[in-house]
């Protein structure tokens, strides 16, 4: 049995053992992340090991040379945006990357711990909203350093992150609708239990306000950020007398359901309806027509959550950091003003 590198010797380690009712290979084989063990012994041993403030050193040799990104649903064209920002940084420093898939958009399923305190990367990258306290405890006592990425939600203040400034993209987008003429504008936003669907469409009314036009309620919804979500909702609110004569959807993805919504009603964008999209995924180039969209620095946040990676893996921050980027608009041709509109 090799004995795990830790900051208390082998003497404590016997009487964690003996506290615990295992062996000493019991705790070594919990130090080390190994799956054969009962999960109820795991965290029998676990919270004994908290207890005597076992601490991993960091900057230990034989670490993995590895960055872990877990993501709750790989799915999607945001994670190849946030795979390819990790494997710029790594690549550069000469780490390689391994993607894992676990749990939902919150935090990742108690199970992967395990495999993580395994393969003992350098840190690891997460795209969720938060982490369970035995998880962030026990990442902390191996001295893995962790951060999260694009948060679903509004993180612990002892949590990294690195996210965008989603009010300001939100104000961004419906200013422009409101320079273009537009006063009957429509909000798509994300999921009600996302911290950014929230930001962005604060963001919505705060221009609204300041432009002191009325917000009508029934042009207001929650989404699901994916295409359908903007597709039921636009047709709805595009279904009826007195619809929207723009539109801010809370994604890119979004934006192609307005489109297909407008599209399959016979409505004509922009002309009869301006669209404006959130993330400037690469496909927003290439709809038809292109889409106006705010600028998302998707690959600029994953790559600032690798170097922060790093950064804490050698010790180098000593405060918790926590990161948001700025957002730009980017017109294309999914807009126009509201004079331009055909009766």
């Amino acid at each position: 049995m090799s004995e795990p590198d830790v900051t208390i010797g082998r003497a404590k380690l016997n009487e964690i053992a003996d506290q615990a009712g295992v062996s000493l290979s019991t705790v070594s084989k919990v130090l080390n992340g190994r799956s054969d063990v009962a999960a109820i012994t795991r965290k029998r041993v676990e919270g004994i090991l908290d207890e005597h403030g076992y601490q991993r050193r960091a900057g230990l040799p034989g670490r993995n040379t590895l960055i872990e990104l877990v993501f709750p649903d790989l799915d999607t064209v945001w994670a190849m945006e946030l795979i390819r920002g990790v494997e710029n940084v790594a690549k550069a420093n000469g780490l390689s990357v391994v993607v894992t898939e676990s749990g939902n958009r919150h935090s990742p399923s108690p199970d992967w711990i395990t495999g993580v305190l395994r393969r003992r990367p350098v840190g690891v990258v997460l795209v969720f909203s938060d982490l369970s306290e035995d998880a962030k405890a026990q990442l902390r006592s191996r001295a893995i350093p962790f951060v999260i990425v694009d948060p679903a939600g509004d993180p612990a203040p002892d949590v990294p992150s690195v996210g965008s400034a989603n009010w300001s993209g939100g104000l961004m987008a419906t200013r422009h609708l409101i320079e273009l003429g537009h006063s009957r504008i429509a909000a798509i936003t994300g999921p009600d239990d996302m911290m950014c669907s929230h930001a962005r469409l604060d963001g919505f009314r705060s221009a609204m306000n300041t432009a002191k036009l009325p917000v009508d309620e029934s042009l207001v919804a929650f989404g699901n950020f994916h295409v359908d979500g903007g597709r039921d909702n636009a047709r709805a609110m595009l279904d009826r007398d007195d619809r929207p004569t723009a539109i801010f959807a809370g994604s890119d993805l979004q934006a192609l359901g307005v489109l297909d919504a407008a599209r399959s009603l016979g409505i004509q964008v922009p002309a009869q309806l301006s669209i404006v999209g959130y993330d400037d995924l690469q496909l927003a180039q290439w709809t038809s027509p292109s889409l106006t969209t705010v600028h998302q620095p998707l690959t600029r946040m994953a790559e600032e959550a690798a170097r922060l990676i790093i950064r804490m893996s050698e010790g180098e921050l000593e405060s918790i950091p926590r990161v948001d980027l700025a957002t730009r608009l980017i017109v294309r041709e999914s807009t126009a003003a509201l004079a331009a509109r055909s009766a």
